[in-house]
């Protein structure tokens, strides 16, 4: 009976090692990019004057298209909804492309990649009316 016990000390260990999430995997799963930008930026609802962000994905289970926005203390500057996005060859960096806006205006940021990825998101602009 000892035997059997032993044998079961053992496998309870091995299994801990295997339900134990990675923790150098965080980043991946919530896409935690630091953006520094020269120049103020637009998202939806708000501008960023120029400095350094945090982005990443909010950690809800229903739904992974919801950006989180943070200054460099870590304080939330907004929580915005997005769409899915693609592209044909992933990067080995982050990417962001904005949306074309006249001389002097901040620049909208359209799209942001996370390294590696083809997929990435969308920002939702409110379209105007005239």
């Amino acid at each position: 009976m000892r035997l059997g016990r032993s044998f079961l000390g053992i496998v309870a260990v091995s299994c801990v090692g295997v339900v134990v999430p990675r923790t150098a995997t965080a980043d991946e799963w919530n896409k935690l990019t630091v953006l520094t930008f020269s120049h103020d930026v637009e998202i939806p609802g708000k501008v960023l004057p120029a400095g350094t962000y945090v982005f990443q994905l909010a950690d809800s289970a229903t739904s992974r298209h919801v950006v989180q926005v943070f200054d460099q203390a870590g304080r939330i500057l907004a929580t915005v909804l997005t769409i899915p996005a693609a592209r044909l060859a992933a990067a080995d960096e982050p990417r962001i492309t904005f949306e074309e806006q006249p001389a002097g205006a901040p620049f909208p940021i359209k799209k942001w990649f996370y390294p590696g990825d083809l997929g990435g998101e969308e920002f939702i602009y409110p379209t105007q009316t005239n």
